[in-house]
């Protein structure tokens, strides 16, 4: 990143200097601790709630030209390479807000964004509301995510897994089911997650292609994997509300 960092637009300085300015005076120590406890201390906190720092980063924004892609790669590399968490959950509200901007080759930069400072608060945020647009925009992009699959860094295929999580009926199911097949047998628990979750979300939209590919599957899947796969369906079965294919 420190390169990316060495051409960091006047705007991007602008952004991320009023970000640390607003959120350093934000600090809150006693908040802060019961933060970083619940995420098992792997990362220090400010002690800045959610809405109060979204609340701080659309002031930051305030009068300001909307980033473009160069700026959003700056912002987000500046406040990447700081320590507190919600500098980081500032930069994932930015690249969310702002990601049509982006165009295909912005990949990588999600990728390294991802592979850094990793875990699921940020890395699920990045896959279905940055990556999933790219490659809804850029579908060749989708060939990028066939890698991801199989790659030894897990929170890269956890965001193949999860880049489809908003396309609904958009959603490639041979795709999905593919990728769920070859992490089945993942012992990683992140992975055997995100293939339940991943599946849950498309039971709402196609109900008896999930039933159908966890039957199917049942003895390569985790037990997690399949419970959070049906955990929608059984849920609305028992109330009459589930859907037809």
């Amino acid at each position: 990143m420190a390169a990316v960092l060495a051409m960091v637009t006047g705007l991007a300085s602008e952004i991320s200097a009023r970000l640390v300015s607003a959120f350093e005076a934000s600090r809150d120590p006693l908040q802060a601790a019961a933060m970083s406890a619940y995420m098992r201390n792997l990362f220090p906190f400010l002690g800045i709630p959610t809405l109060a720092r979204r609340a701080i980063t659309r002031e930051a924004l305030a009068s300001l030209p909307r980033p473009d892609q160069a700026d959003l790669t700056g912002i987000a590399t500046v406040l990447w390479v700081r320590d507190e968490r919600e500098y980081q959950y500032a930069a994932c509200d930015l690249l969310s807000r702002c990601q049509e901007v982006c165009t295909a080759d912005f990949l990588p930069t999600a990728g390294r964004f991802i592979t850094t400072k990793s875990w699921w608060d940020t890395v699920d945020g990045i896959a279905s509301s940055v990556v999933g647009p790219l490659v809804s925009r850029h579908p060749d992009l989708a060939a990028e995510m066939d890698l991801w699959i199989d790659s030894d860094n897990f929170w890269l295929a956890r965001s193949a897994l999860l880049y489809q999580l908003r396309f609904k009926g958009a959603t490639d199911a041979a795709r999905l089911f593919r990728y769920c097949e070859v992490r089945a047998g993942d012992t990683e628990f992140f992975i055997r997650k995100a293939i339940g979750w991943a599946l849950r979300e498309y039971s709402k939209t196609a109900p008896d292609a999930v039933r159908e590919f966890v039957a199917h599957h049942a003895s390569e899947l985790s037990p997690l994997s399949r419970r959070e796969a049906l955990l929608w369906l059984d849920g609305a079965r028992r109330t009459g509300a589930a859907p037809r294919d």
